[in-house]
């Protein structure tokens, strides 16, 4: 019983086929009727073919395409190509031909991923030789379609609207075509999602969530896993991921690290994940999150160590402390980069001593500061002594600090005779000392300021 429901059914279709068929013929005609008594022709619906003798088993590639560009343009001539359809041929052509040049031939600064300033000399070379380059290019398209050729510049093709991320090299340069356009798109709808979070967060009147920024960019990691293989996702992740960014800016502030390729991507396989759960974690309060996130920084520590290796990592962190790269670039000014390390103790010493004076409650803001210019004297001597420098004559003796003030309170029977004979100085020192005191009316309690001693020694400097 089945099949006959079957047969049924297409039947029915098929007589609906023929109807709708039959109707938009009927319409079909009535307006080739409608053009026609227009131009005052007769109506028919005979049609009178026009044959063109043409070779048979006609082949674009052997019978137009040519490896030379002037044969090409000639070959497009002769099968009646449009001169608009003559032009955005070529110059595609020609643009994807120094696009790829330009992707494999050009060291740019985006490929040096791991320096955390480009290279003057990198990007000079590269920006000569793009020059070069787009001056050949021009030249060509002149040559092959004449000096207007820029007017009719791929007016039928579509341009990007953004500027997408450079893929150039020897790992993302080689990409297929359609694999960079893949690539710009993801890149493309990151940026959209990006800027439509922090867009919200601003109008909410709310800081950006650390968090939510790095699920935004696992999500962008994912897409582009489906499209690139490891090595290459490894590539992208060097040049433009917020993890390679912050290792390049913290390499960056030590300013003497001077890591390589290798080791920079030795420490960012190394972090790299960690980097991305501390972030998940980083407006956690909760005792549990706090303390996960600080477990995770320790490990994160432990895997820079083994990265790098013992002595790299020592240097790592000495060059976070501010005063060991005061020190090392102290060295290198002088030319004596190996002095660093001495001048590092030097400095080191001299800020604790900075200290000390700084926070002597017995010494005046006046011996405070003659001490400090006493010790910024010594340490430049130490210093240049410590580059191998001769030692600059010395400066003329600075004065002696003064002595602190003593104060004498009067008791019964004393005077200013008693007071002389007690501190070994004559009685005239005494009273010129206390101009505003009248020595005649002395009472107990009275305060007497005692003057220095013209007899007592110099202070040492």
């Amino acid at each position: 019983m089945r099949w006959r429901l079957v047969a049924l059914v297409s039947l029915g279709v098929n007589i609906a086929l023929t109807a709708v068929w039959l109707l938009s013929t009927r319409s079909l005609s009535a307006r080739f009727a409608a053009a026609t008594a227009a131009l005052g022709q007769t109506p028919t619906l005979q049609t009178k073919t026009n044959f063109v003798a043409r070779r048979q088993l006609f082949s674009w590639h052997s019978d137009v395409e040519s490896g030379d560009y002037a044969t090409y343009v000639a070959n497009l001539h002769d099968i009646g190509c449009p001169e608009q359809t003559i032009r955005d041929i070529i110059i595609a052509d020609i643009n994807t031909l120094y696009s790829r040049k330009r992707a494999l031939e050009l060291v740019t600064a985006d490929q040096q991923w791991w320096r955390s300033q480009p290279d003057p000399d990198v990007v000079q070379t590269a920006t000569d030789k793009a020059r070069a380059m787009e001056d050949e290019r021009r030249g060509l398209l002149t040559r092959l379609l004449g000096t207007n050729w820029e007017t009719g510049d791929l007016v039928n093709l579509p341009r990007p609207s953004r500027p997408g991320v450079i893929l150039d090299g020897p790992v993302l340069g080689v990409l297929a075509m359609d694999t960079k356009q893949s690539i710009q798109d993801i890149s493309l709808r990151s940026q959209d999602r990006l800027e439509a979070y922090l867009n919200a967060q601003s109008r909410a009147g709310k800081e950006p969530d650390p968090a939510m920024l790095a699920k935004l960019r696992q999500q962008t990691r994912d897409e582009m896993a489906h499209v690139l293989s490891p090595p290459q996702l490894e590539e992208f992740l060097l040049r433009y991921s917020q993890s390679a960014n912050d290792l390049r800016a913290d390499f960056g502030q030590l300013r003497f690290f001077d890591q390589t390729p290798d080791e920079f991507r030795a420490v960012f396989r190394a972090v790299d994940a960690l980097d991305q759960r501390i972030e998940l974690l980083a407006n956690a309060t909760d005792p549990s999150s706090v303390s996960q996130r600080k477990a995770l920084e320790n490990q994160r520590d432990a895997a820079m160590k083994t990265a790098l290796g013992q002595k790299r990592y020592e240097e790592y962190q000495r060059l976070n402390d501010p005063v060991f790269r005061d020190a090392m670039a102290a060295a290198e000014e002088a030319g004596t980069p190996e002095a660093a390390g001495t001048m590092y103790a030097i400095m080191a010493a001299a800020q604790a001593e900075q200290s000390r004076i700084r926070g002597d409650t017995n010494m005046s803001a006046a011996q405070k500061s003659i001490e400090l210019k006493r010790l910024e004297l010594q340490q430049l001597q130490a210093n240049t002594m410590a580059s191998g420098r001769d030692v600059p004559p010395e400066p003329p003796d600075l004065p002696a600090p003064p002595q602190p003030r003593k104060v004498y309170v009067l008791g019964p029977g004393d005077t200013a005779e008693t007071i002389a004979l007690m501190y070994g100085l004559p009685g005239s020192a005494i009273r010129a000392a206390n101009p505003n005191l009248n020595f005649k009316k002395l009472r107990p309690g009275d305060a007497v300021i005692i003057p220095p001693s013209p007899l007592s020694p110099r202070s040492a400097p």
